[in-house]
Order: structure tokens, then C-alpha cells, then sequence
């Protein structure tokens, strides 16, 4: 488990190389869901999302033989965006493992930055190859089983703590977990009454079957939104959210793109889905626990097309 002290400790290493991003509030959010909502725009940070933090937290502690040799990183698009920009402002050798179903921009992004990108029919086979490329010497710098990665992306709830007024209820997305360990560990120690809950995806529900059974087990996946699809979680962040967070809800991909559309529409935000399906979860967590909650979303990232969204409002008959 890590700790605030690990926090703290990546907030100074990634200082200088991140944006402190804004912590609003949102009145459009609030008319819309009848409650107060304050939101963390990490779709405003370097490379459009919070991956940033870790993939830079993890590239400025690796030693010079680990840099000499490379990295790879497996993702659904975000995560390689990441460690392709900062491997790239470091001069180190990326390697990005990517499944087809990731975002075009995504690799155009990762290959405009230097790496040199592969890709894979499915997120299984991607994290297959990367474990063969790291058995040949590259250096793995892994979206989320990695607590170094998790306390960078515990920034953001360090920030948010700070940041923020009065919160009765925090929401974050999940893939792989790495973002909801690393904030729920800053916001326990920093706002322990709290509560935090975790959203998924149908389709890519990792965290959700793992709580169910009792630990890290495969998933298949099938939700549109790549950026949330880990074939599983890890025991680093199983831990994690089995210990710190107090729920994980699943919404469908359908509602996960009306909340992309709401928030362009009532927040004049453009998020992409992993961050539209806080607000049908945020409509959840208002119905559980009653008058008097004042919200606060990690709004993750932005990197959506104006094709991707129509083309998934279209397709979920939302246009």
C-alpha cells in the first residue's frame, strides 16, 4: 500500500513536468444534477490526461542502464500518449503497445512523439507482447501495477484535497486502477470522511468482478471505451480499492457517452467516455445517499475525436 508520504514524495519528482490543473466548480454540473459538483480537470493536463503524472514519475526514477535500455508500455491509448511525450523530452527509446481498438489519435500521438508503436488484435495480446518485449531488456512502465505509477497518479487527488471546499463524495474512473488507488490513498489521509466511489464500464469491468471474487481475475472485454479496458486489474490495486474505496458502479457504455455529451453541453467540457460515465454514476451515488452530498469528479482525460463522440452518439442513438 502506498502512502501520502510516497505522494508527496511524487509530487515533488514530477514538479516542473505536470500542470497543476484547475479544481472548479461546476454550475452547469450542479443545475444538471441538483447538487453541488466541484471538478478536477485532468483533461486539461499535459498530454490530455492525468497519465502523465505516472508515466512521469516512473521515467524520472529509472536508473541510467533502465534508460539505455528502453522502455514499453501497453495501452488503450492515454497511457501510451504519456510515456511516448515524456520518453521522448528525455531522450529514452519507447516502445508503445497498442490494440487496434485504441483511438487512431492515440497512435498518431505516440508516433509523433518519437515511439515506435505496436499493434495487436485485442488488450490481451497487447499485454502479451509487452511482457515479451520485456523479457528481451526493455524497461516496462506499467499503466498501473506499479507503485511508483500509482503515487504519480495520486497526485491528482493530493491536488484535489488541497483544492477543493467541502466534498461529501468523490468519483473516479476506472481502468486498471491505478488512478483511483493512488487519489483514494492521498484523499484518506487527507479527507478520511470521504467517500469514494469507483466507476466502470460494462464491457471492461475488471475492478468490479475482482471485488466480487476476491481478487485479480481476467475479464473479457467489450465496452467502447479503450481507455478503460484492462484485461484485469493488479494485486497493487486490488489492494488498494478493496481497502479505500466504497463502492465500484457500472454503468453501459450508452450512458457513458450521454455523459461525454452532458458535459460538453452543460460543463463546456469535451471528455472522452472514460470520464462522461462519472455523471450516470453521479446520479447513482445521489439517489443512495440523499440530500446534502456536494460532488467532486476526476474528470481523467480528453483525448475523444469530434468523430469518435458522433460516432458513438450514433451509434447508441443519441444524436
Amino acid at each position: 500500500m502506498i502512502g501520502i508520504s510516497d505522494i508527496e514524495a511524487a509530487a515533488d519528482l514530477i514538479a516542473g513536468h505536470v500542470i497543476r490543473t484547475p479544481t472548479v466548480p461546476g454550475p452547469g454540473l450542479t443545475a444538471l444534477l441538483g447538487a453541488p459538483v466541484t471538478a478536477k480537470l485532468e483533461l486539461l493536463q499535459r498530454t490530455g490526461s492525468f497519465k502523465s503524472r505516472g508515466a512521469t514519475a516512473k521515467l524520472l526514477s529509472l536508473s541510467e542502464a533502465e534508460r539505455a535500455a528502453g522502455v514499453v508500455a501497453v495501452s488503450g491509448g492515454n497511457h501510451g500518449i504519456a510515456v511516448a511525450h515524456m520518453a521522448g523530452a528525455l531522450h529514452v527509446k519507447a516502445t508503445i503497445v497498442m490494440p487496434r481498438s485504441a483511438p487512431a489519435r492515440a497512435v498518431r500521438i505516440a508516433e509523433a512523439a518519437g515511439a515506435s508503436v505496436r499493434l495487436t488484435d485485442t488488450m490481451d495480446g497487447a499485454f502479451q507482447l509487452v511482457g515479451r518485449l520485456r523479457d528481451e531488456g526493455l524497461t516496462l512502465v506499467h499503466p498501473f501495477d506499479d507503485p511508483l505509477v500509482v503515487a504519480g497518479q495520486g497526485t491528482v487527488g493530493l491536488e484535489f484535497a488541497e483544492d477543493a471546499g467541502d466534498l461529501t463524495d468523490v468519483l473516479v474512473s476506472i481502468g486498471g486502477g491505478g488512478l483511483i488507488s493512488g487519489v483514494a490513498a492521498a484523499l484518506r489521509a487527507r479527507r478520511p470522511g470521504v467517500r469514494i466511489w469507483g466507476v466502470e464500464t460494462e464491457g471492461a469491468e475488471a475492478m468490479s468482478r475482482a471485488l466480487a471474487t476476491g481478487g485479480p481475475v481476467p475479464v473479457a472485454l467489450s465496452s467502447v471505451v479503450s481507455t478503460l479496458s484492462a484485461p484485469a486489474v493488479s494485486e497493487l490495486t486490488y489492494a488498494h480499492v478493496s481497502e479505500l474505496v466504497d463502492e465500484v458502479l457500472v454503468v453501459s457504455d450508452r450512458e457513458a457517452v450521454a455523459g461525454t455529451l452532458d458535459f460538453a453541453e452543460h460543463a463546456k467540457l469535451w471528455t472522452e467516455p472514460a470520464a462522461g460515465c462519472l455523471l450516470p454514476a453521479a446520479r447513482r451515488v445521489l439517489e443512495r445517499v440523499g440530500e446534502g452530498a456536494r460532488l467532486g469528479l476526476v474528470v481523467c482525460g480528453g483525448n475523444a475525436t469530434t468523430g469518435d463522440v458522433l460516432g458513438w452518439a450514433e451509434r447508441f442513438g443519441l444524436r
